[in-house]
């Protein structure tokens, strides 16, 4: 993903990511997005229809302890994704949602909540 590319509004602003951040919501999606998007693979729709998912919002619960503990916007999300990506869809989560087991949990909730809401690419 490259600088130019158009960041995809949020459709649902009071839940999901954009609800949890609250005040924060504007500055958070514009660096979450393209974050999301490089560590994923994934197109930017996809992203957003993550962030706006209730998974959206649970990423957000973990932006938010990061600014708890005093990080700056950037870097809980970063820190965010990183833990998000270092995660793997075990058994019974592959077995629920048909996400390969093994795959990086960001990178699997991204690509079924794409497919759940039929974003193809």
């Amino acid at each position: 993903m490259n600088a130019t590319t158009n960041i995809p509004a949020a459709t649902v602003t009071d839940f999901g990511f954009w609800g949890t951040m609250q005040e924060h919501a504007p500055a958070a999606w514009a660096i979450a997005l393209p974050t999301i998007a490089t560590a994923t693979r994934c197109e930017p729709e996809q992203v957003r229809a993550f962030l706006d998912s209730r998974h959206g919002r649970h990423f957000a619960d973990d932006v938010q302890n990061g600014l708890f503990v005093g990080c700056n916007l950037k870097d809980a999300i970063d820190t965010a994704t990183a833990k998000w990506m270092g995660w793997t869809i075990g058994r019974i989560t592959a077995k629920e949602t048909g996400i390969p087991r093994g795959m990086a949990y960001l990178t699997g909730f991204v690509v079924q909540v794409a497919i759940d809401e039929e974003i193809y690419v």
